[in-house]
């Protein structure tokens, strides 16, 4: 294998998993962010099984299960009817984190390994040369030349042409401490729904670094139009509205004290059909957008990352890149799918979608040929992550 020099723009996940995994063999990464010191964004997530497959490669795994909190089950009621009901295999569960809590793993390895970071300055473009591609920055000096340059700067990307559908939900976002009173176990991520227009959840995301105090994501689902408004929202009655649709909330959104507590999160959807072009490569949500009902976006950028690395183990830039979109292309296309099968279900203003789910779906899921399927489908591996591979 070929020593290469390897441009990455973003230190988001994506981003800093390839560059740990790529300086691993033996490639001289260069990474660069806009930001003068590079922060997570975000709150909530789970690491699936795969994801951890992923960490475990990168000798990330045991500081992320330090820090991460370990759920068993997904569980979502409407009214006292149990319409979601996913369990994980007992001896492979989820690991539910704060994001800035991957990001300082992920984030640690980067710098015990010595890559060369370039910050403070956005990438404005890129472009082959003859001796590489470089990467532009504004108010900076270029980088480069690059033997392959590896988008990583997520659904905000300037050099990717991904132009996603607006999905017409989103949600806002916070992390509070664990309430003592809570009424709900730490170790499942819990929803309350009303047809499919009200969402709301609550999932343990363990402990921030140096912080032990255990720590929960909340989230509330709001149709697109409402996200603007957010900031002017009054936050004492909305409070009491969320707490009368779902009394066990209640608790967790003491800590919540003014709208700037909770983030807007938009979604997109949408796939770049070839992620790739010469010596430039997409990962992560610069290549595909879904919707985070299943759970899978941080892990998308982990297997993109893994792909992409051991693509270039066996062949040189210009044959890896097309064989890495290959094989991404079965698990990425199916779980995209899934995402935008399910989501309407649970976001969205049809009266039809949630009878379906909670009249013939819920039922289906505890039958054990059907609860085997939704188990592979949370976990990651439904299908190969990486096909053509033997890993994990």
């Amino acid at each position: 294998m070929t020593s290469l020099k390897i441009g990455i723009v973003g230190a988001g996940i994506g981003g800093l998993a390839a560059a740990s995994l790529l300086a691993q063999d033996g490639h001289h990464v260069t990474l660069t962010e806009r930001f003068d010191q590079p922060r997570p964004l975000g709150s909530g997530l789970v690491v699936q099984p795969v994801g951890m497959a992923v960490l475990e490669r990168i000798g990330a795994a045991t500081a992320a299960r330090q820090l991460g909190q370990p759920i068993g089950r997904m569980l979502g009621h409407s009214g006292q009817r149990v319409v979601l009901d996913v369990r994980y295999r007992p001896t492979a569960p989820g690991l539910a984190m704060h994001r800035a809590a991957l990001f300082q793993v992920l984030w640690d390895r980067v710098q015990a390994a010595g890559i060369t970071m370039a910050t403070g300055a956005a990438v404005t473009g890129t472009a082959p040369q003859p001796s590489g591609r470089m990467i532009w920055r504004k108010g900076a000096a270029d980088l480069g030349p690059f033997d392959l340059v590896i988008d990583a700067s997520g659904a905000g990307s300037s050099l990717s042409p991904l132009q996603s559908r607006a999905l017409p939900f989103g949600a806002v976002w916070g992390q509070v401490p664990w309430p003592a009173a809570a009424a709900l176990p730490m170790d499942r991520l819990t929803q309350r729904y009303q047809g499919a227009h009200r969402m709301a959840g609550v999932m343990p995301i363990g402990c921030l670094p140096g912080d032990p105090t255990p720590r929960a994501a909340v989230f509330w689902s709001q149709p697109r139009a409402e996200l603007d408004s957010w900031p002017q929202t009054r936050i004492e009655p909305w409070k009491a509205e969320v707490a009368a649709f779902w009394p066990e909330i209640a608790p967790f959104l003491q800590g919540v004290t003014c709208a700037e507590d909770l983030t807007p999160a938009r979604y997109g959807h949408g796939t770049l059909a070839r992620p790739y072009a010469d010596r430039l490569v997409h990962i992560g949500d610069a290549a595909h957008r879904a919707s985070p009902q299943l759970g899978q976006g941080a892990n998308m950028a982990l297997l993109d990352a893994m792909a992409l690395t051991l693509a270039l183990q066996r062949l040189p830039v210009d044959q890896a890149l097309p064989t890495y979109a290959r094989m991404r292309r079965w698990h990425l296309t199916t779980y995209q799918m899934m995402s935008a099968l399910f989501t309407p279900m649970y976001q969205s203003q049809s009266r039809l979608l949630p009878m379906i789910r909670d009249h013939m779906l819920a039922p289906l899921s505890g039958l054990p040929g059907f609860r085997n399927i939704l188990t592979a489908l949370v976990s990651g591996d439904l299908l190969p992550p990486i096909a053509s591979t033997r890993w994990p």
